[in-house]
């Protein structure tokens, strides 16, 4: 009988405990930020019994059964299911789904599911440009996307950099269109990359919705905003470090120069130089002696958070950084405040409104070219001290006149440029009816630009081109430069059959102008004792304004310009774009003012058919191409006319006046020039979406190329301020193959790892150059000799053209035997260069020059990887570049400068070497261009190495913060090249005359501790 009542109520507590119920509350916060995270869906799995978080994330849901499973569901984050045993408060972490928050992607006007884009874009998220720390954003592009190039103009603070999507598709104006937030951006130096939330990079003719200004690719880059319903966050990042030189060039000790000087003068049959060399030690490193550790420091702070209707951001930074060449006389200073503000101001009407205010100082040397200071350092001789015996900078006597003490000419170099800008977004974004909304920009730029320079008193003691003898000139200027963008347009979307069919319409307009107006105050005859920081120009004897008199101190560029697009998906799987647009410009003539330029793109998502639906390798895939026709107006605005920008100068009563006279001559014929843009390519996403692969194959080729042309002297081109005329005279063409693939994997709880790799080949021919000669010159070498560079048909552009080698004369006999080479300049002999007889004629001369390098990298490659181990993080970033040469032009042979190393394997008799010729005082064609001066620029390059280390969050809910990560970073790590400059990553950017290096002030290598805190 007991066993029975023990066996009944035993089943009676079963039941009771299983069917027990509590009641669980806790708080919802996102794992990344701790932030709380309001309106989170938390639902009792398979039951309608469910509640959503309020505004700081709290909860509480009734009736809840042991062991059953309460799901956390909210957009943009994972959802996470907890089976409940107790009744104890829970509080939930959720983990932002990145996949589901790069679903969306921005495009012209609007944004578009990434699975139903049809064109060729690509995008960098915050976390990679965090990583890298860049000081300029355009930093963050290399590597990052297969088929973008960056090259930076110089190493020093503050210098800009090159982009170039695709290639070079003109001889004029390559950059790309960059928008941040929807406003047009030229100068990136004045952005803060901690602002940035997103880089999205459109590639091919989709970017065609913008317009005449997308010919060279479209950037958008996306800051960042708050959320709705969030409480102000903080996030302060700081970073403090030092830069160095990459390396120095190899040059020759003061004993080796002694030595190879006297050999010089022997071979000239002059008597020696130096009559004792043995003591002379290593003598004075000229690199050294400008080269320094330089500091650098960053800080910024953003506050950001929403309320029920609205969202804000706001941010401000600043960062200094001094030169590696000249310190604090190179210094760039850069101070944002950023702020973005969203209202929903009544049902269906948005507000937005984006400010950033930029202010930057620059000072600068002279950092390439003839005469700069690297130039200088490089040929200064080992056997002259920095200073004298009185204290006094070395003389420069027994130079040529363009090489002078480098620590004398920092000394004496004072400017300063300031920029302030101003920039600004303003739109109402309404929904009306059913699908439609209509949408309003006003989109503006103000920008002044104060200079200040002082050419004190100086003199070098060879009568340099840069002695000042007499006259102390002290400059001031500001510019002004003003622009705005209004766009208007209306969207349109439906779905019709359940779904099935996807319509969306774009119609809408834009008008583009920008202004700008230059002064500038040049002050003779200053006070010989003026200090550069308090220079007046008042106090100059007489003040000139040199735009006073020509009409060029004004311009005025405008667009005006009317857009539709047409997006058609079935069921997702079948996609279909259509855009046409119709630009006016300023730039050309009443008939051709106007041009229509359409593009079309298609998809077809695989992966949703049903051959493919239940595949467990293929998650995603998707085929896709587009074809469209892009214009470029980039020449000056009125380009079709004659303007009286010109200097006159005539005779009033036998007195000479200046005046105006007729510019650049005028051809009311010039149009448009087209790029014609096909590309193809798939995406796929396999085995659970780890590894994520696209390629692409693009064709380019711009017609009616913007050239200025010869003509006839008799019509004044020479004149001061006139030109040839610009004319539609060529076909350049570009074509490759764009590679990405990365590989993601999570081994277990505490590590995870991700691998990227990209590669882009690019083919560049010019397919024609009509002009009278059939091609286009650019850049320079040496002092006095014919252009290095050329446009021509089937080649490159911006080839390298010259004398093409044969080795060096072994003998007297060898000279007689080969053609002449007088016509260069000199007698060949024995040790000196052989030229190659191109043309056979008999005779080598200029005649004889050929193509001899190319400029344009075949193949870059980005490769990036991170891993995570528990509360370490770890990135690197890699770039390379193959198949570019780059033309060696700082040496300056002359009795007295210093040489490169390499003239330690010089010509000494017959055998001695089949490379390098002799030293010799005497005339020679040695230095006439050729590809002994071309070398192999390829590299690779170490771009960024990280590690980080994050803070227990625990450990920080403690002290009242969210987050603390400190980290150390190394840029610039190393690079890996043949080639035997300071740095094979920079350049002039031309596109005629680009890859010559004149001494280009290295890119440094950067050391940085840092750390980011948010709270």
């Amino acid at each position: 009988m007991k066993k029975t009542i023990f066996s009944f109520l035993l089943i009676l507590f079963t039941l009771f405990v299983s069917a027990q119920e509590y009641t669980i509350s806790g708080n919802v916060t996102g794992l990344q930020d701790g932030f709380p995270i309001p309106t989170v869906n938390i639902i009792v799995k398979n039951t309608s019994n469910g509640v959503t978080s309020d505004f700081d994330g709290n909860y509480s849901i009734n009736n809840v059964q042991k062991n059953a499973t309460l799901v956390f569901s909210y957009v943009g984050y994972k959802t996470k299911e907890v089976v409940i045993t107790n009744g104890n408060n829970l509080n939930v972490q959720l983990t932002e789904d990145i996949e589901a928050l790069e679903e969306v992607v921005v495009i012209g006007y609007g944004t578009q599911k990434r699975k139903e884009v049809t064109g060729a874009v690509a995008t960098v998220s915050s976390e990679t440009i965090e990583a890298l720390k860049p000081t300029r954003i355009e930093q963050a592009l290399q590597g990052q996307v297969a088929g973008v190039n960056i090259t930076s103009q110089s190493g020093a603070p503050g210098s800009s950099s090159d982009i170039r999507i695709r290639g070079i598709s003109t001889n004029g104006d390559n950059k790309p269109l960059i928008l941040v937030d929807g406003n047009v951006i030229e100068d990136l130096s004045v952005i803060n990359p901690n602002d940035i939330e997103s880089y999205t990079v459109l590639k091919d003719a989709t970017a065609g919705i913008y317009g005449v200004r997308a010919a060279n690719g479209v950037i958008l880059i996306t800051t960042k905003t708050g959320r709705k319903n969030k409480s102000m966050t903080f996030s302060y990042d700081s970073y403090v470090g030092f830069q160095q030189t990459t390396r120095k060039i190899p040059l020759l000790n003061a004993t080796e120069y002694a030595l190879i000087k006297n050999e010089a003068a022997t071979a000239s049959g002059d008597d020696l130089i130096f009559s004792d060399v043995y003591g002379l030690n290593r003598g004075t490193d000229w690199q050294d002696e400008i080269f320094q550790t330089a500091p650098i420091f960053s800080n910024a702070l953003t506050a950001s958070g929403g309320t029920e209707k609205s969202t804000y951001s706001f941010g401000a930074s600043l960062l200094t950084q001094d030169g590696i060449i000249g310190g604090s006389k190179a210094n760039f200073t850069r101070y944002t405040t950023r702020a973005n503000y969203g209202l929903e101001i009544i049902e269906d009407l948005n507000f937005k409104a984006n400010l950033i205010y930029t202010g930057t100082i620059r000072k600068a040397l002279s950092e390439g070219g003839l005469g700069s200071v690297l130039f200088n350092a490089v040929n200064f001789a080992p056997t002259d001290t920095p200073r004298d015996e009185n204290g006094e900078y070395t003389s420069s006597e027994g130079y040529p006149i363009e090489v002078v003490n480098p620590l004398k000419q920092i000394e004496n170099t004072y400017n300063r440029t300031k920029v302030d800008k101003i920039s600004g977004v303003f739109g109402l974004n309404y929904k009306f009816l059913n699908g439609f909304s209509a949408e309003t920009n006003y989109q503006w730029n103000y920008s002044e630009l104060r200079t200040r320079g002082l050419n004190p008193l100086v003199e070098y003691g060879n009568g340099s081109v840069f002695d000042n003898t007499n006259n102390v000139q002290f400059t001031e200027g500001i510019s002004f430069f003003r622009d705005y963008t209004f766009d208007a347009f209306i969207n349109y979307e439906t779905s019709l059959n359940d779904d099935a069919h996807n319509i969306k319409a774009t119609l809408g307009t834009s008008v583009f102008k920008t202004t700008g107006d230059y002064y500038l105050a040049i002050g003779d005859g200053m006070p010989i004792n003026t200090v550069f920081s308090d220079a007046d120009i008042n106090d100059a004897t007489t003040i000139t304004d040199p735009y006073s008199q020509i009409s060029n101190r004004f311009y005025d560029s405008r667009l005006l310009s009317y857009f539709g697009r047409l997006q058609y998906n079935y069921k997702g799987k079948y996609l279909f774009s259509a855009v046409v647009r119709r630009d006016g410009s300023t730039a050309f003539g009443p008939e051709n003012k106007f041009g229509v330029f359409p593009s079309g793109s298609v998809g077809w998502v695989v992966s949703d058919e049903d051959f493919l639906s239940e595949n467990n390798t293929v998650n995603f895939l998707k085929f896709r191409s587009s074809y469209g026709i892009l214009g470029n107006d980039r020449i000056s605005a009125f380009a079709f006319e004659s303007l009286l920008d010109g200097e006159g100068v005539y005779v009033f009563e036998d007195q000479l006046a200046l005046g105006n006279a007729i510019g650049r001559i005028s051809n009311p014929e010039v149009k448009w020039e087209e790029q014609k843009a096909f590309d193809i390519g798939f995406e796929t996403r396999l085995f659970n979406n780890k590894i994520d692969i696209s390629a692409d194959y693009f064709n380019r080729k711009t017609e009616n190329l913007l050239l200025q042309v010869e003509s006839s002297a008799i019509l004044g081109v020479a004149a001061p301020g006139s030109g040839n005329p610009i004319v539609n005279a060529g076909t350049v063409q570009n074509s490759g193959l764009e590679f990405q693939i990365s590989y993601k994997e999570q081994l277990s709880d505490d590590f995870k790892f991700n691998i990227s790799y990209n590669f882009a080949t690019l083919k560049n021919e010019v397919l024609q150059v009509e002009n009278s000669i059939g091609y286009v010159t650019g850049g320079s070498f040496g002092i006095g000799q014919l252009p290095p560079s050329r446009m021509q048909e089937g080649q490159p552009i911006g080839v390298f053209y010259g004398l093409q080698t044969d080795g060096v004369f072994q003998s007297q006999e060898e000279v007689d035997a080969h053609p002449s080479q007088l016509a260069l300049g000199a007698n060949a002999e024995a040790g000196d260069l052989r030229f190659v007889d191109v043309n056979e004629d008999g005779v080598i001369d200029d005649s004889d020059r050929t193509f001899i390098g190319d400029p344009i990298p075949d193949v870059t490659m980005g490769l990036n990887i991170t891993f995570d181990y528990k509360n370490f993080d770890f990135q690197s970033y890699f770039f390379a570049s193959i198949g570019n040469d780059i033309v060696r032009n700082y040496d300056r042979n002359s009795s007295k400068t210093n040489l490169t190393s390499y003239i330690l394997d010089r010509w000494t008799g017959p055998g001695s070497t089949n490379s390098d010729p002799r030293v010799t005082n005497s005339a020679t064609s040695n230095s006439v261009f050729s590809d002994y001066f071309v070398e192999d620029g390829s590299f690779l390059r170490a771009q960024n190495m990280q590690l980080g280390y994050t803070f227990d969050k625990n450990k920080m809910d403690s002290i009242g913060l969210d987050n603390i990560r400190l980290y150390v970073s190394v840029s610039n790590v190393f690079t890996l090249t043949k080639y035997s400059g300071f740095d094979p990553t920079t350049s002039n950017g031309a596109p005629i005359g680009g890859g010559i290096d004149y001494g280009f002030y290295p890119n440094p290598r950067t050391f940085l501790i840092g750390t980011n805190v948010k709270f």
